[in-house]
């Protein structure tokens, strides 16, 4: 082994020390709960993906399949979890949370983002982009088949809304030929988000690539119980990367954990990318209507996902 190597390989276990201890992963139980590291990812999976099999959660988080039954007995002592039975194949046991499971899961989701947002927070934005790019890397190069996502997800800031409104009023004019009442109708739901935003029920998310917005979703408040997605946008220059499908995804992940039973969107006939999108995502045709807001004929769309409870 060259010189050059060992540096290399101390240098990597040092980030590794350095990392473990700074978002404690050392500690007994993480987020200052009673659930180990594993434990924890294993509440996350089966939050974000009901219906996912053990096998398949064995797979994709690389458990060996003794210590995840042991990690998955152990929830259905404490009634976290539950098995199904899958239609097609008798002995595929769908794995899903239940009412007790998603109240102990909630907690350290929102205990997890407030800690990240505290390890950011005395970055300027430069400096979290270039963390936020540095970790991309680090994915992208050791796990290139499941990594590779060129863009970077954060949560809204002072300045984004403005560029919301901008890239909307300016993208379905062009492509569309939509008049400015479009722009006003996104400056309304921008501004309402902002002077009623709820951050344990609602959420912005900006996408962003070498620094530079590139998309956007909001999901927002309807009642206790629906949730709507709302202003997904993906610039021109970001189309093809799957952002969009990713952005959906964020939303309806997060409408998961916050409890909602159900999430509603509306958008346009001709609008076929987007409508796509959601299609593959679950959303399912409720409504429709004949109307001329934006100054040209339009068919607008109500669309409904509904979540399990």
């Amino acid at each position: 082994m060259t010189d050059a190597s060992t540096e290399r390989i101390a240098a990597v276990r040092h980030f590794n020390r350095f990392y473990t201890r700074r978002i404690g992963v050392l500690h007994e139980g993480l987020l200052a709960s009673p659930f180990s590291l594993a434990e924890v990812r294993v509440l996350y999976e089966l939050a974000h993906r009901p219906g996912i099999t053990a096998r398949e959660l064995a797979g994709d988080l690389g458990l060996d399949t003794g210590y995840l039954s042991r990690i998955l007995q152990g929830f259905g002592r404490r009634k976290l979890v539950s098995r199904g039975t899958s239609a097609a194949d008798a002995r595929q046991r769908p794995l899903t949370l239940t009412a007790e499971g998603r109240r102990a899961f909630a907690p350290l989701d929102r205990r997890s983002q407030k800690e990240v947002a505290a390890l950011l927070r005395p970055l300027d934005d430069s400096d979290q982009v270039r963390l936020a790019g540095a970790m991309q890397a680090i994915e992208q190069l050791l796990e290139p088949r499941v990594s590779g996502t060129p863009f970077v997800l954060r949560p809204h800031r002072p300045g984004d809304m403005g560029w919301v409104i901008r890239a909307h009023g300016e993208l379905y004019w062009r492509e569309y030929g939509w008049d400015e009442r479009f722009e006003a109708l996104v400056a309304h739901i921008a501004a309402e988000f902002i002077e009623k935003f709820d951050p344990q029920a609602e959420r912005c998310w900006i996408a962003e690539r070498d620094g530079e917005r590139v998309g956007s979703v909001f999901l927002v408040r309807k009642s206790a119980t629906i949730a709507k997605l709302r202003l997904l946008i993906v610039e021109p220059k970001a189309r093809g990367l799957g952002l969009g499908k990713h952005l959906v995804a964020e939303c309806l992940r997060f409408a998961q954990a916050c409890g909602y039973r159900q999430v509603t969107l509306w958008t346009q006939e001709n609008l076929l990318a987007a409508r796509h999108i959601y299609q593959e995502a679950g959303f399912t045709l409720s409504g429709r209507e004949s109307h001329a807001m934006f100054g040209v004929p339009l068919v607008g769309e109500t669309h409904v996902r509904k979540l399990q409870a």
